[in-house]
């Protein structure tokens, strides 16, 4: 279980799930689909649904390409952390909105695999957090034109890795988005 003092809570962590992002990554509409899943389940099951956005100078703030995609909607009452870094957790109020909410076991959805995701989930493990990925609710974009691995193999090795990662009294690890227990352990 979590490290952090008196939270007993979940989260569903939705991360940069952006028009401008995801638009033509791996298995999209799949990946897209899956999450909305999620989001209808945590809101049904009340849990928190946190969502994350990205800016930086590709992605402008309030721009077309920094809407969430149109597939999914952001309830008014569930909290949206604005970043501008891969780890969802710097720089950002991300830790505070957790903290209001007892929340000490993140469920992650969302893109890239290989850098927003990466990053904030072992930024979340760092930080004291439980932190399972949803296996097939994350996607990435095709790099392989500057020596990086298909998208689909970045992806099935984001999985590999995640499923068996560990740190002193905090859990990790990979679920299908079927097998998503927010009440559960991973």
């Amino acid at each position: 279980m979590t490290t952090l003092d008196n939270r007993p809570n979940t989260a569903l962590l939705v991360i940069d799930v952006q028009t401008g992002i995801v638009g033509g990554n791996h298995e999209r509409d799949a990946v897209v689909a899956n999450i909305a899943s999620l989001v209808a389940k945590a809101r049904q099951e009340a849990v928190p649904v946190v969502w994350v956005q990205h800016a930086d100078e590709d992605i402008a703030y309030g721009s077309a390409d920094w809407q969430i995609v149109p597939e999914l909607s952001r309830a008014e009452a569930e909290p949206l952390v604005q970043k501008n870094y891969a780890d969802a957790f710097e720089d950002t109020t991300l830790e505070a909105v957790l903290s209001d909410l007892a929340v000490g076991r993140l469920v992650v959805v969302g893109a890239q695999s290989d850098e927003c995701i990466r990053s904030t989930l072992h930024g979340a493990v760092a930080r004291g957090y439980d932190a399972t990925l949803v296996s097939d609710a994350h996607t990435t974009e095709d790099h392989t034109q500057w020596g990086a691995p298909p998208p689909d193999q970045v992806i099935a090795h984001t999985n590999l890795y995640w499923s068996t990662h560990r740190a002193p009294g905090r859990t990790a690890g990979t679920v299908e988005t079927k097998e998503v227990d927010f009440a559960g352990a991973p």
